[in-house]
């Protein structure tokens, strides 16, 4: 039975060639590439009877099992589900009384009006997303340093409205993705902007296909394609724009796209308005992820069963809400062996992971060749805005002809671009100083010492030591809200995380850890947030009989 299916599959499926890459293939039928599944008869017939892996590649995948799980105990889950049933009830009865008794605005809009949303999540937003809204959405007033200024408002009963007292609350700093803390005045870089602002302006007001394209922003282009090992990359205004007309015109209809479980909204949404075809494997599970890559090949496309023109995986460097950092040497293995492309988002990993900030390829020691492209973000680690796609110089050009946000979208402003051009440079030492280098070796300390700190204090701590995401169980929809009320109290800035963002059941708190804290800013935090654990109980880490 094997030997009849690998015979099928080997006839069912060519050769790439490999160099052809992605090409905009459904711009016209010129640009296709071959099939990129392996055509040798032995090496499909070894795939198929490799059931699981070899004993090297099970320990590969204990590392990730060695890491704690999000998922909840079915005490927990219990738990979870019951406050989500007493705040539902309420809100009924709530909506039972203002419908019959007391008219609501929000049960009866004005005449002439509608609603802005119906049934579940209308449901959702007035009675359940309304009642902690205050932990979302807090207005700042200082530039995102290691402390942060938060001003303070007070809200209705209802959290309908908001009102400013005038005071500002000053927090450390552990909700923004300040990671080498270049948003910190550094002179050379702050000198660098100004200039760059007084020759340019303050906006390009064209894309940088008619007139927007000036020659800092070339000069980022070249420059990161240099840093991550590329040929060439092309620059977008937004990181989120980045994945989302990025990936749009790199599949065609008879491409599959295999991505991760939890892969970034910006990531699903590119795929989505693409033409091509997507299949998902389960988080960070490698094993998943060959059987889906195995199973697509032998199965072909739906219904006609032809061979698929190219497979794609589709994951990231560091996974957002979880801290986990790629297996990329297993993924890089994968992909050779079934002739797959291999896409990597590094948004977060990106200046925050290897030795000299070049991400998770040189965390995990793979040559940036072996992935086909790169794409990343300046939001994070570099202190500005927008991101990249690097790659073959002839995929960037085609992508720089054909994404829409390079063709009608205002092109990153210079200043911005500047910003991530100088503290590209210091990175990399070309400012004559070490001061790159330290805050890459003091961001891996910080988010080691406070992930080990946490853990010690029995919280429920994801992620890998290296990786500046923190994220803190909380599991409990009313233990959110309390979270982040005692951390504001106690001056910590924290994110709080739940649903649609994260599963229903798996709510947490999301720490981000920077190169500019002090021993002593990671210290206070740590200490603020041991109290809050005993406060809101979300010590996840104890058994329950044991949890304070």
């Amino acid at each position: 039975f094997l030997y009849f299916i690998g015979s099928s599959a080997q006839e069912s499926i060519q050769t790439v060639n490999s160099a052809g890459f992605f090409q905009i293939s459904h711009i016209t039928d010129t640009m296709t590439v071959e099939n990129c599944i392996p055509s040798d008869a032995n090496e499909v017939s070894d795939t198929l009877h490799g059931r699981d892996a070899t004993k090297e590649h099970k320990r590969q995948d204990q590392r990730q099992e060695k890491l704690p799980s999000a998922a909840p105990t079915p005490l927990i889950f219990f738990l979870t589900t019951w406050s989500y049933f007493i705040a539902a009830s309420w809100g009924y009865l709530r909506d039972l009384f203002r419908h019959f008794v007391w008219a609501d605005p929000d049960l009866h809009p004005k005449p002439g009006y509608g609603k802005l949303a119906t049934g579940a999540t209308d449901f959702f937003s007035r009675r359940i997303y309304r009642r902690i809204r205050d932990c979302w959405n807090r207005p700042v007033n200082t530039r995102a340093g290691r402390v942060i200024g938060v001003m303070e408002r007070t809200s209705d009963p209802g959290n309908r409205n908001f009102e400013f007292t005038g005071n500002t609350i000053p927090c450390v700093n552990l909700a923004s993705y300040n990671y080498l803390g270049f948003s910190e005045d550094i002179p050379s870089v702050t000198e660098d902007n100004l200039t760059a602002l007084e020759q340019y302006g303050t906006g390009a007001c064209a894309s940088s296909q008619e007139g927007g394209q000036s020659q800092v922003l070339k000069e980022l282009e070249v420059e990161t394609a240099q840093f991550v090992g590329k040929e060439a990359a092309v620059v977008y205004a937004m990181g989120f724009v980045t994945n989302f007309s990025g990936l749009a015109p790199l599949f065609c209809k008879d491409t599959l796209v295999i991505s991760d479980s939890l892969n970034h909204a910006s990531l699903v949404a590119g795929v989505r308005v693409s033409d091509g075809r997507v299949k998902v494997f389960k988080h960070n599970d490698l094993g998943s992820l060959e059987r889906t890559v195995r199973r697509s090949i032998i199965d072909g496309q739906p219904r006609t069963h032809r061979k698929w023109k190219r497979i794609v995986i589709l994951v990231e460097g560091i996974y957002s809400m979880e801290g986990e950092i790629l297996d990329l040497p297993r993924v890089v293995e994968i992909k050779k062996k079934y002739r797959c492309l291999l896409y990597v988002d590094e948004a977060h990993s990106i200046g925050a992971l290897g030795a000299t900030g070049r991400g998770v390829c040189e965390h995990c020691g793979v040559d940036p060749a072996d992935v086909d492209l790169l794409m990343g973000t300046y939001t994070k680690s570099f202190g500005s805005i927008g991101g990249y796609i690097a790659g073959p110089a002839k995929l960037i050009a085609d992508l720089k002809r054909y994404s829409g946000a390079s063709l009608v979208g205002d092109t990153l402003h210079s200043a911005a671009a500047q910003q991530a051009l100088s503290s590209l440079k210091v990175m990399q030492g070309k400012d004559g100083t070490t001061i790159g280098r330290d805050k890459i070796a003091r961001l891996k300390d910080n988010a080691s010492f406070i992930r080990e700190e946490l853990r010690k204090r029995d919280m429920l701590v994801l992620g890998e030591s290296e990786s500046p995401v923190v994220p803190v169980m909380v599991y409990e929809y009313h233990k959110l809200a309390m979270f982040s009320r005692e951390c504001l109290k106690r001056n910590v800035a924290v994110v709080v995380v739940g649903y649609p963002a994260t599963d229903p059941f798996e709510m947490r708190a999301r720490l981000c850890i920077s190169a500019a804290h002090t021993r002593a800013d990671m210290q206070r935090a740590i200490d603020a947030i041991d109290a809050v654990a005993d406060v809101v109980g979300v010590r996840y880490a104890l058994p329950w009989p044991f949890r304070k």
